[in-house]
């Protein structure tokens, strides 16, 4: 029996969560990622070299059965290099699409799919142009690179609008209206090579600072109505992609449009990661089968494995520092995943994830785990 080993761009904490979710199926891996000793290369092998360097690109594809990637900047320039070499999955469209954002709010739009109003902005009088069109409150994004709340501005007021410029001008930028939404939502897709598809229960996130800090799933009081609409959008990208993995998209729930009735809540999509999401580090524990085990099976051709929820779980991330583990081990059903980062403040170091067989009992764990975090 041949090794398979698949080769992951980026060694942050995701591809870790990959390669552990590989090694019982007997897979190897290998990264390539910039930063030195990296959350992954305690695990496997690393290359590290800037995105740009052909000679390592070619040297880091030699053996590889395909290629994938775990977070959405990797320059598409290195991944389109290895894709004449090998497989590489999801396919370079899809990260070309998800590293802008007004391409891939356009993107949206094209299938039918909708999002918040948006506008271009490319210079100090297309903000102000920006800002009449689509009013105040707004948010002031990077098109590009923007993470975990970095990137953007909020706009209240026009005065506003010359602090945000200092801070984000000289480069692309969108204006996306601010929506009132009644939550934030995510849709964790998984498209296989043969066109197969599954989608996980949708998932209510809860942010702070732009970082998310805790997730919840199944998310409580989705109508099947609402849970069909959302695998409807991811379905919709994900054909239109042809693409391989698994895909996030993020959304915003708000009440329905007008003569839909106030209790007829409507989805619009706010971004999307063709990749394993944080949202989805629910599914290890409270799956039967892991976001990061159904994107192996995606794109080496395997069949997918069930998407569906065992009982009720939470995800709480753990940012710029890590509890005791006998503290958390001592709850019920509480699992810790560190992820061998050094601590500094607003960095993601670990999530701890809790299950229950009903919502009720995951309430009190998860208050009780809230409180011992502080």
């Amino acid at each position: 029996m041949t090794t398979t080993t698949i080769g992951i761009l980026g060694a942050g904490q995701l591809g870790r969560m990959l390669a552990l979710a590989g090694y019982p199926h007997g897979l190897r891996f290998r990264f390539f990622d910039p930063a030195p000793a990296s959350p992954a290369s305690h695990l496997a092998e690393q290359i590290c070299a800037p995105y740009d360097d052909e000679g390592a690109l070619r040297r880091f594809a030699e053996g590889l059965a395909l290629v994938t990637y775990e977070f959405e900047n990797v320059p598409v320039a290195a991944a389109r290099l290895l894709e004449r070499h090998l497989p590489v999955y999801p396919p370079p469209a899809a990260l070309e699409a998800a590293q802008d954002r007004l391409a891939e709010k356009q993107f949206f739009q094209r299938l039918g799919i909708p999002t918040p109003p948006f506008a271009a902005v490319d210079d100090r009088a297309g903000l102000d142009a920006a800002v009449r069109q689509l009013g105040l409150p707004a948010v002031l994004k990077t098109r590009r690179m923007g993470y975990d709340g970095k990137g953007q501005a909020l706009l209240r007021s026009p005065e506003d609008a010359a602090d945000a410029w200092r801070q984000l001008g000289g480069q692309p930028l969108i204006l996306e209206a601010h929506v009132p939404f009644t939550r934030e939502l995510s849709i964790i897709a998984v498209r296989g090579r043969d066109g197969a598809t599954a989608c996980y229960p949708l998932v209510e996130n809860l942010h702070r600072g732009g970082i998310l800090r805790r997730s919840v799933a199944p998310a409580p009081d989705v109508t099947p109505e609402l849970q069909e609409q959302a695998e409807r959008y991811a379905a919709r990208a994900l054909d239109a992609l042809q693409y391989v993995g698994v895909l996030a998209i993020e959304l915003f729930e708000v009440p329905g449009a007008a003569g839909c009735g106030a209790h007829s809540p409507a989805l619009l999509a706010n971004e999307m990661a063709p990749r394993v999401h944080n949202s989805g580090h629910w599914t290890i524990e409270g799956a039967a089968t892991s976001q990061f085990e159904n994107h192996l099976r995606a794109t080496l051709g395997l069949p997918l494995g069930s998407t569906a929820a065992r009982g009720h779980a939470a995800m709480l991330n753990l940012i710029g520092a890590t509890p005791e583990p006998a503290a958390v081990l001592a709850l019920p059903e509480a699992h810790l995943h560190c992820y061998g980062k050094e601590p500094r403040p607003g960095r993601k170091l670990g999530h701890i994830t809790l299950r229950a067989d009903n919502p009720q009992t995951l309430a009190e764990r998860l208050e009780r785990l809230e409180r011992l975090l502080g």
